[in-house]
């Protein structure tokens, strides 16, 4: 039920669907004679689409985001990377035929090559079908064979095909990583998505050094630089405020133990 929930809010939720909604709303009470308040609806439907279009509002929601983690000093030995499914495009891949990465591809690439550089790790992909009406091909297949297809053995992969969401991704990742103490789990994921990542893990029991990757923003007076390509921008606050939405979602239904999961204190 969460999850069908969840995705039948973020669809009206997702700023352009919600600023289109709320520009017909205007529209309907200036025809219901009610002009005052449906120019307040249309006003601040046009406020609102130029800001998530032209301003770096959704630079500076996502830099919030992505500074939580920062990267980590890896240590000697790595015993295991778990990596959170999402960059593989599944519905072009189901019409298409063959494997298709898509803009969060790091998630992949980078854990490729940190199983390359530990080549005793066990690596880890999480990630189901999260498709509502449609049947897409399994992020496993297509992660089983990117990964093999670069050298790395099939005995070293785990793969699991259940999770639909962050949440499910932790609590059936657990098991099957089969963490012992002392040892050394990365986390892989993108960097905007990585403290709600981190809080579903620490709720799931499963304790993982956080690495992020998949960064989408700059550092510096570049922050404040929005991008003339105006739906780069609209992805931006997209992201960002669907990230925003989703912790306090997880955090009201206790999915994580805090709204913002920070770093672990040393």
């Amino acid at each position: 039920m969460f999850f069908l929930l969840s995705k039948l809010a973020w669809f009206v939720l997702q700023p352009l669907v919600a600023l289109l909604l709320l520009a017909a709303c205007g529209w309907g009470l200036r025809r219901l004679g009610l002009p005052a308040l449906g120019g307040i609806a249309l006003g601040l439907s046009v406020v609102g689409l130029l800001l998530v279009l032209f301003s770096p509002l959704g630079l500076l929601m996502m830099n919030g985001l992505e500074q939580r983690f920062p990267k980590p000093e890896l240590p000697e030995r790595i015993d295991g990377i778990v990596v959170l499914g999402g960059s593989f495009d599944t519905r072009v891949a189901r019409a298409r035929g063959g494997d298709e990465l898509n803009e969060a591809a790091d998630r992949v690439t980078q854990a490729a090559a940190l199983a390359l550089r530990y080549p005793d790790a066990k690596l880890l992909f999480t990630g189901g079908v999260a498709a509502v009406l449609e049947d897409d091909i399994p992020e496993v297949d297509a992660a089983k064979t990117f990964f093999t297809s670069l050298g790395i053995p099939q005995e070293r992969i785990l793969l699991e095909g259940k999770a639909r969401n962050t949440a499910e991704n932790a609590v059936y990742s657990k098991p099957l990583a089969n963490p012992q103490p002392g040892e050394t789990w990365l986390l892989v994921t993108s960097a905007y998505h990585m403290p709600r990542a981190v809080g579903c893990f620490r709720s799931a029991g499963f304790d993982v050094l956080p690495y992020p990757v998949d960064f989408r923003t700059p550092s510096g007076p570049a922050l404040w630089r929005p991008s003339s390509l105006v739906l780069r921008n609209a992805e931006k606050v997209d992201f960002a405020l669907r990230e925003y939405l989703g912790l306090f979602a997880y955090w009201m239904s206790g999915r994580i133990d805090s709204l913002f999961p920070r770093p672990a204190r040393l």
